[in-house]
């Protein structure tokens, strides 16, 4: 794999949340946008990303990929152990299967939402709309950041 030399350390805090929402929309919900395909567990080749990316007026390098995968803080995204692929690790509307282990969860579970969407909530119960899962966070933190997107956060306790 071609690589970067710490181009990384070029971008901007602002660029790299630019860069980590544009490849969320690809490797979760539109993979098409940059003409790459996601495998049935919702890989796709790190040398093609790179490359469309580029085709698309987004010219990174492998180190720059690295570091925003590296740091985004709610770990959205992962590499293969040998670093030739990557995928959204959730939040995916497209149909994938990403092969989690089944675990015990934790006695309590949060979700976060918007007030707006609490009468629906009550009617109808959580639901995942147009995603393959609800998300429920194991702290009020990460609830309150999702809950906030959207308007005023309410946190659920699950």
């Amino acid at each position: 794999m071609v690589q970067g030399t710490n181009y990384y350390c070029m971008i901007t805090k602002e660029e790299n949340v630019r860069l980590s929402k544009l490849l969320s929309y690809v490797l979760r919900h539109n993979p098409a946008h940059l003409g790459i395909q996601l495998d049935n567990s919702g890989w796709t080749n790190v040398e093609i990303l790179l490359k469309q990316l580029s085709n698309n007026q987004e010219k990174i390098y492998f180190d720059t990929l690295k570091h925003i995968v590296d740091t985004n803080s709610k770990k959205r995204f992962s590499f293969s152990e040998d670093f030739t692929l990557i995928r959204a690790s959730q939040g995916h509307s497209v149909e994938v299967e990403l092969n989690y282990t089944v675990q015990m969860p934790p006695i309590v579970l949060f979700h976060g939402t918007a007030e707006n969407n609490m009468s629906l909530m009550r009617e109808k119960g959580l639901l995942k709309m147009s995603r393959q899962h609800v998300h429920l966070s194991a702290d009020k933190e990460t609830a309150f950041k999702v809950g906030q997107r959207h308007g005023k956060p309410v946190i659920l306790s699950i």
